[in-house]
């Protein structure tokens, strides 16, 4: 390289490089290049813009974390320094394809992953509906009010144990999430022991604390790997899996219940064993598959990581740290005294009563319009097949238009409709034939499952949508499902059999409710909209004042929505733009 005078540090660089076993080699930076990659080019001046370029390699290092240096491998003169705008210093160091990519990656392994541990804690949670008709009250000599309060156990401990949401923060997810899986699949295996009432109460009590520590906070760990317009149908995809395992439930209860009829253990034992252990055996996939954080993702090559990371702006939790370094109690603080978290948990309480009553109960109200136990089995399976489709149409729709109330609002008051067109049927049953009463009753139980799941999908993404913080994401998940999970204690006691077969009040209760998510849904939507105002005419003021060069320019950016995930800069703190 005759010619070429190296400043001392570089040459000292590349007599230390020459000597070393790895080979980095300094080439020219392309600033004007969207990708993090170099691209040689002549040299005019003796030396350069010299960077480090460091290789990528698929197989380097596939389960560690990427440092900062590695990101942040840039070396700029003081010229480009002085002459780089703000907009340019903030521009992502990678490609629009490079970004699709990593989505593609979380949503084919960590999504569904994910949607199947749900799916099998909603089984196991679920399935108590199915074995009450396949012989549960029988055996046990269950009356009404003690199966109810099987219904109940779960969801009183459920509900105190709300706060494992923020373990997220505290705990490696990976470690974790295995022992939950793990805990709520013994347990649900061990209720085909039960011999009492007192057993499989306390079976039950313990099976609400492993679910707990689970399903609550996963909304909120989703929200690491993606943007705010990114959640609602990722959510969609694992809430989904409730309904989907509702009908999972029943087509496999009428499967175990026709087979097992002759066996040695009863249908409903057998009910219990076959779709709880398999949470124990998932339990090990997952201490392996799942990633503390986008920049540990074992599944994504040492390049995507760096891209998982940059692309939410904010670094990774480390684990490492001291709790005090890396936990925002300041941010719960704010969080808690925010009255817009309250009324997303009061929308979750509301849509609750009817998420929690129907699944445990629809096979018995099957039966009762005058099914046999095996059919009632069977048909409890479609409704449900419908909600799954249903929930990831609006999900999508809902990320699509960037927009939560219209969707939710939309679907409580269908939801609301269909419970009572149920419960009129029911109380003007005089004036109409069986066939049509029973048409009626179980064609309504279809938009009534598909809307309250689908405001159930809705209602957490936008509890989130609005926090900035991940500490803040985590306590509004906290008070929604504090709250919200209390609707259950409700939900559970609506379908008396002294109420059956037309379950007149209880359907009438569900509807109430259901108008009242909308009514919630749409007051938090104007609140909501006039907090965006002011936050909109202050940042035009900000840009007003910053002069005539920049006034046009980042008029029109502000007025394009800004930032992708809407956090602006232009005033020197944070102002968050809401998702309605």
């Amino acid at each position: 390289m005759a010619g070429l005078h190296l400043p001392p540090s570089a040459a000292g660089n590349a007599s230390s490089s020459e000597s070393g076993s790895s080979n980095p080699r300094f080439t020219p930076v392309s600033n004007g290049s969207e990708e993090d990659y170099p691209v040689s080019k002549p040299v005019n001046s003796p030396v350069g813009n010299l960077r480090l370029q460091t290789n990528f390699e698929d197989g380097m290092d596939a389960g560690g974390s990427v440092s900062d240096i590695e990101e942040e491998n840039r070396y700029d003169s003081a010229e480009e320094l002085e002459g780089k705008d703000r907009r340019a210093q903030s521009r992502p160091k990678f490609t629009l394809e490079e970004e699709r990519e990593v989505l593609k990656v979380f949503d084919r392994r960590l999504v569904p992953f994910l949607a199947l541990l749900y799916l099998l804690a909603f089984l196991d949670r679920s399935n108590i509906g199915n074995a009450k008709i396949a012989g549960l009250q029988d055996d046990l000599q269950l009356s009404s009010g003690q199966y109810e309060w099987l219904l109940t156990a779960f969801y009183i401990t459920y509900i105190l144990f709300e706060w494992m949401t923020l373990m997220y923060r505290l705990v490696p997810p990976h470690i974790y999430i295995s022992l939950c899986v793990f805990s709520w699949g013994l347990v649900a295996s061990f209720q085909a022991l039960a011999t009492s009432f007192e057993g499989l109460v306390i079976l039950r009590a313990l099976l609400g604390i492993a679910e707990a520590a689970f399903g609550p906070g996963v909304p909120f760990y989703l929200s690491l790997f993606y943007r705010r317009d990114e959640l609602a149908f990722r959510n969609g995809l694992f809430i989904s899996a409730a309904p989907l395992a509702t009908s999972f439930a029943s087509s496999l209860a009428w499967f175990i219940v026709k087979t097992s009829s002759d066996g040695p253990i009863s249908p409903w034992r057998a009910l219990f064993l076959v779709e709880g252990f398999p949470s124990v055996i998932v339990a090990v996939f997952a201490w392996i598959l799942i990633p503390d954080s986008p920049g540990r993702a074992r599944f994504l090559t040492r390049r995507q990581r760096v891209v998982a990371r940059l692309r939410m702006e904010h670094g990774e939790p480390d684990y490492q740290q001291s709790s005090a370094k890396r936990f925002n109690w300041r941010e719960i603080l704010k969080t808690a005294a925010d009255p817009k978290a309250y009324m997303a948990a009061l929308m979750f309480f509301s849509c609750n009563v009817a998420f929690s009553s129907m699944p445990v109960f629809l096979p018995t109200i099957i039966k009762d319009m005058g099914y046999s136990s095996l059919n009632a089995q069977a048909l409890s399976a479609p409704p449900y097949l419908v909600a799954f489709v249903v929930v990831l149409a609006t999900a999508w729709a809902s990320d699509r238009s960037r927009s939560r109330s219209p969707y939710l609002i939309a679907h409580a008051l269908i939801s609301s409709l269909a419970y009572f067109a149920i419960a009129a049927t029911g109380y003007f049953q005089a004036h109409l034939s069986t066939e049509v009463n029973t048409f009626i009753r179980y064609i309504c139980v279809y938009p009534a499952t598909a809307g309250f799941f689908s405001a159930i999908t809705l209602i957490i993404t936008w509890s989130m949508d609005n926090r900035v913080e991940k500490e803040g994401k985590g306590a509004s998940i906290a008070i929604l499902n504090i709250i919200g999970q209390c609707g259950p204690l409700l939900g559970t006691r609506l379908y008396p059999e002294s109420d059956g077969p037309w379950y007149i009040r209880g359907m009438a209760t569900c509807s109430f409710f259901m108008v009242l998510v909308a009514i919630l849904a749409l007051g938090l939507r104007l609140l909501l909209q006039r907090a965006n105002r002011r936050t909109v005419d202050t940042l035009y003021q900000a840009v007003d004042q910053a002069g005539p060069a920049h006034s046009g320019e980042e008029r029109d950016e502000l007025m394009g929505g800004g930032r992708r995930d809407d956090l602006e800069h232009h005033t020197g703190d944070r102002r968050l733009v809401y998702i309605i």
